[in-house]
């Protein structure tokens, strides 16, 4: 049985809690992140607490991935979206990842701040997953054993400085601005017989109401037991980290097809980039101070319900 946790604040006090129809069951203890969380708290002890005793219109949403945590992320992942992005997702061969600051968590319903040096400020709307236990050595992780690393499944927004990102090279610095990590807000913890419906989950994101992207993760290229296969090759992994796993297509972002890229690899670098930037402008899906964006991400059946993220854009304070 699927189970949705909040993290929240009540009364100066932050807490975490099973939620249901707009009410909280708080769970006892103290949990200063999501790993001691997640290694207190399996399932079947969150399935006998008492009767909800808080109103969820009566706390302060917290990320329910705390900011102590490594916050890992594939791109170019979902089979229309590197097709809009000029890549075959049958010829790719590797699993593109990178990470973002843990700096830039923040609470599923916070503003998003525009920095003033920003003009091409993207959304990409991902489904998150939350490690179980730690990964230190190569490992091989199969749809059989997944349950067995993951805890469950966040919404994360993985907004984007697409002018820092791209003509920079610089995914790190691009992506991971202070506000550019929503997180939440559900954590949705998962048992074994819940981890097939992490391939039918349905993912929308809105703009001022209107749908920009929407697909669901049966389009993955990479899925999460073979990500995880080699990332444990890599580098260390720990328990409450998270994995976003890539974005659909409609992101505001636009690529050159393969005849302008090979035309423009002959031009100096300046010359390449200011075309890349002329495109860039003439986008209107670009994100503008008092957007308002809206994300979703359920499965068919609504028995996994992430919840609904609501960000508006500001301006960066002077």
């Amino acid at each position: 049985m699927a189970l949705h946790v909040l993290h929240f604040l009540h009364q100066g006090r932050a807490q975490w809690g099973v939620v249901a129809d707009g009410a909280i069951t708080p769970i006892p203890g103290e949990f200063e992140s999501t790993a001691a969380f997640i290694e207190a708290n399996p399932v079947e002890r969150l399935l006998v607490l008492g009767a909800p005793s808080i109103r969820e219109s009566d706390v302060q949403w917290l990320s329910p991935v705390t900011a102590n945590q490594q916050f890992i992320c594939q791109g170019a992942n979902y089979r229309q979206h590197m097709i809009e992005s000029g890549l075959d997702p049958d010829v790719k061969k590797f699993n593109m990842i990178f990470t973002k600051a843990p700096s830039c968590i923040v609470p599923a319903n916070s503003d998003v701040v525009k920095p003033k040096e920003v003009r091409f400020l993207d959304y990409e709307i991902e489904l998150g997953l939350v490690l179980k236990r730690n990964i230190t050595s190569r490992e091989t992780v199969t749809d059989q054993n997944l349950h067995d690393y993951i805890a469950g499944a966040v919404i994360v927004n993985d907004y984007s400085a697409r002018d820092i990102q791209i003509p920079q090279m610089q995914f790190y610095k691009g992506k991971s601005y202070r506000t550019f990590g929503p997180v939440g807000p559900y954590l949705c913890l998962l048992e074994k017989q819940d981890i097939p419906k992490l391939k039918e989950l349905v993912l929308t994101l809105t703009v001022n109401g209107t749908v920009r992207q929407n697909d669901t993760t049966a389009g993955l290229v990479y899925g999460p037991a073979e990500t995880l296969t080699e990332l444990s090759g890599v580098h260390d992994l720990h328990t409450g980290d998270l994995l976003a796993t890539g974005t659909p297509s409609g992101c505001a972002l636009t690529i050159p097809t393969p005849e302008k890229q090979r035309a423009a690899a002959q031009l100096p670098d300046a010359e390449k980039w200011r075309m890349f930037l002329k495109m860039q402008e003439e986008r209107q899906q670009y994100l503008q101070v008092g957007d308002v964006v809206e994300a979703f991400i359920a499965s068919y059946d609504r028995s996994i319900n992430l919840g609904v993220q609501h960000n508006v854009v500001i301006e960066e304070a002077a």
